[in-house]
């Protein structure tokens, strides 16, 4: 099939959410504090359903197991990634992500959670939490149990196009007045380390993971050192933001036209400003703000027109020597 699939957006209420979602891309989301946006995501809690076409209201799941050709016989046993829209209408509490390996083992087989952010958009000065200042475990445990937040916690300022890249292990939170599009593993397990003693709609204080926290992070801190590689192309530029294990994650700035190649198992595609339309061997469909897709394995070859910008990305093999080699290839072959 060489057609795009769209899908329909499932949102999520959280205690931080707001109503940008709603406001800035016309959802019709549940209520004035939701927090998520789930785009394109086949995980058990919370599941995208195709939007038009032939498969018209089959789960991203089915479609997984159902139809291998559309992603390339893709070697996984699940649908690898995830993609979020964040309106962090407040604070996030200070959080950490499992690796594979322990999240397999301690989660019931769930795959850890390496995850990235794009910052559509933010309050002036805004910041987040990004890493910690501890040098040993011990420190780390220290300043948790005596509550020295403020020296523990590493604030970084933010503005509108950063992009952060978030490996399992880090310590790290957005903060109030921030939308962001997540890229991440297919995962849903996040350790809460701190929640400046918020209650839940029962007055109950929200439940911290400090042991399992305590034992995946990173420490001391890595920073992640993310080198965009920016192309500019006919009609339009693309940044490649990072290409590490689990996934390559690009943005597409269209001017006027892109004619754009598929040579990744799939794409993920999410439209997070502009309008235009998407041009395929198989006809034209119109693409607007808040849309996001899948284009398939046998879409060789694709344009897109208008003036608009999409975050894009594909699932990568972990550790794998073939994935390595056909990016080695790939860059070969573009520098003849």
């Amino acid at each position: 099939m060489k057609k795009p699939i769209f899908l329909e957006p499932l949102f999520q209420e959280r205690i931080w959410g707001g109503n940008r979602l709603s406001k800035i891309y016309g959802y019709q989301t549940p209520s004035n504090q939701t927090g998520e946006c789930w785009a394109i995501s086949a995980h058990s809690n919370g599941q995208n359903v195709v939007r038009s076409g032939e498969l018209k209201g089959k789960l991203l799941e089915d479609l997984w197991r159902e139809y291998p050709d559309l992603f390339g016989h893709f070697e996984s046993d699940r649908f690898p990634l995830l993609i979020k829209i964040l309106d962090a209408n407040e604070d996030l509490s200070v959080q950490v992500h499992p690796n594979d390996d322990y999240a397999s083992e301690y989660e019931y087989g769930e795959l850890g959670k390496t995850e990235c952010w794009y910052i559509i958009d933010c309050d002036e000065n805004a910041d987040m939490i990004f890493g910690h200042h501890a040098q040993s475990k011990e420190e780390f445990i220290r300043m948790v149990d005596n509550g020295h937040w403020n020296d523990l916690l590493q604030r970084v300022k933010i503005k509108p196009g950063d992009f952060f890249y978030v490996p399992s292990g880090t310590i790290h939170a957005l903060c109030k007045g921030t939308l962001v599009l997540e890229t991440q593993q297919s995962s849903d397990t996040t350790y809460r380390v701190y929640d400046y003693d918020r209650r839940d709609d029962k007055g109950n204080l929200r439940e911290l993971h400090l042991e399992k926290a305590i034992e995946v992070t990173t420490v001391p801190h890595v920073t992640s050192k993310v080198e965009p590689a920016f192309i500019k192309m006919s009609g339009g530029s693309i940044i490649t933001f990072v290409e590490e294990d689990y996934f390559t994650v690009y943005k597409w700035d269209v001017q006027t036209e892109m004619e754009l190649m598929q040579d990744a198992h799939f794409l993920l595609a999410s439209v997070i400003e502009g309008e235009g339309t998407l041009c395929t061997e198989d006809g034209e469909y119109a693409l607007q703000k808040g849309d996001h897709f899948i284009l398939p394995h046998d879409l060789d070859s694709f344009k897109i027109k208008g003036t608009l910008q999409l975050i894009s990305s594909h699932p990568n093999y972990k550790g794998s020597q073939h994935r390595k080699m056909e990016s080695t290839a790939r860059r070969q072959m573009a520098n003849i």
